[in-house]
């Protein structure tokens, strides 16, 4: 079982994609796995042949255990055992050749080629045609007996929602002539409060596994916290122009630049992307964005965009799409939660001037956003009203401090202050 960020202790296995005899390549996605937070898409971290299954879908492990084991490519394969059953005796010891599918540290996972915009995917459809299904929906699917692959999906590039699954189990059946008494009140109505009380568990579920990775941030990192108004005019005129020159698809949202001025400010001061680990910095090379999205069972998850300094603004704005959808309609791969340098927060939808965010430990800064808000500005000796937006900076003081940090808020806010270069 992966460590799928550091508030994880334990996993539940969703659902396999490979079974006993399968070929498999490095990045392929093996498994799902749900968390305490959502449910997410596992790679293996190394190319083989399946050789067991050791821990059976609906099973609950610790972070560590074995899940599969796997051999060498071009290596006579063990007799395929099936899925362990559920007790408390451990499965029996792999043959030499064989390596768990997952340890408790992988490797680094591999660098992702930058995002090109989605093509719209045909309804609920992701690659190996299984449908793409919210953790959500998934689970009142079980509750009502719905197939969710029989399901039209509504969300988000066509992931099955729950009102997709309740609608679906509303259905009359069609086997049922029209003729045979009243239609039966829908499965949804029927069992409505265990499927509350299970919405309800869920967040609960989710708050508190973000209150224990905020409370070990809160005690364990030295935070130091700074902030700043940026004038946003110049970057929201030249936004507005390039918008008019684009597909309305294609168009792209202030975040976006946020996000871009961010990634580059990160070289100037790369102290403040990276890890701290083993009482040590490390300073990571690639800019692997983390971004805070809220989900719909409440509480917060922050995926990352991959090399986003190596991104277009473009591409960019595809990437932060793509990721939010996947994020709140199921998809998102293991990598993308546990590779974050450093993470933005923007809660300016949200109607909030300032934020102050706690640092997502091993990570080392956060930085956060408010809403654009017209406010008065002096320069010159004139005073007029300007577009600002209100950035701030949380930082670990073991990694960095409040001159390096300053130096970092004003890089992005000059950066900004040339949205064309950006």
């Amino acid at each position: 079982m992966p460590s799928l960020g550091a508030d994880m202790e334990e996993g539940t296995v969703v659902e396999w994609f490979v079974q006993p005899g399968d070929t498999v390549a490095r990045g392929d996605i093996v498994a799902t796995i749900d968390t305490d937070k959502a449910e997410i898409d596992v790679e293996i971290w190394q190319g083989g042949v399946i050789e067991a299954l050791l821990v059976e879908v609906g099973r609950k492990v610790p972070v560590g255990t074995p899940l599969a084991t796997l051999s060498s490519e071009g290596a006579t394969p063990a007799t395929p055992s099936p899925v362990a059953p559920t007790s408390e005796a451990a499965p029996a010891p792999p043959p030499a050749p064989a390596v768990p599918i997952a340890a408790p540290a992988p490797p680094p996972p591999p660098p992702v080629a930058p995002v090109a915009p989605p093509a719209p995917a045909p309804a609920a459809a992701v690659a190996g045609g299984r449908p793409r299904v919210s953790p959500l929906a998934r689970r009142v699917a079980t509750q009502l007996g719905v197939d969710v692959s029989t399901v039209a999906g509504s969300g988000l590039g066509g992931a099955v929602t729950k009102a997709d699954v309740e609608r679906a189990a509303g259905q009359p059946s069609e086997a049922a002539p029209a003729s045979e008494g009243p239609t039966a009140p829908p499965a949804s109505e029927a069992v409505g409060t265990p499927s509350e009380g299970a919405d309800r568990e869920r967040a609960a579920s989710i708050q508190r596994a973000v209150g224990v990775a905020m409370a070990r941030s809160h005690r364990e990192i030295p935070h130091y916290y700074l902030d700043t108004w940026i004038d946003m005019s110049a970057a929201m005129r030249w936004l507005e122009n390039e918008n008019r020159q684009r597909p309305v698809r294609e168009r792209l949202l202030y975040s976006a630049l946020l996000l871009r001025a961010v990634a580059l400010a990160v070289h100037e001061v790369p102290e403040v992307n990276g890890f701290w680990r083993d009482d040590r910095f490390e300073a990571s090379g690639p800019v692997h964005l983390g971004v805070g999205v809220s989900l719909p069972d409440g509480g917060l998850i922050a995926p990352a965009i991959q090399d986003a300094d190596q991104l277009e603004l473009g591409e960019l704005m595809a990437a932060l799409r793509d990721v939010v959808q996947r994020a709140r309609g199921g998809g998102l791969r293991g990598s993308e939660l546990t590779s974050g340098t450093i993470t933005v927060t923007n809660l300016g939808e949200r109607g909030v001037d300032t934020v102050f965010g706690l640092i997502y430990p091993p990570q080392v800064a956060l930085v956060g956003f408010g809403k654009l808000v017209e406010r008065p500005w002096a320069e010159d000796g004139m005073v007029g009203a300007r577009l600002q937006v209100h950035a701030s900076l949380s930082g670990d003081h073991r990694a960095s401090n409040g001159h390096r940090g300053a130096l970092f808020l004003a890089a992005i806010d000059r950066l900004l202050q040339q949205p064309e270069q950006l």
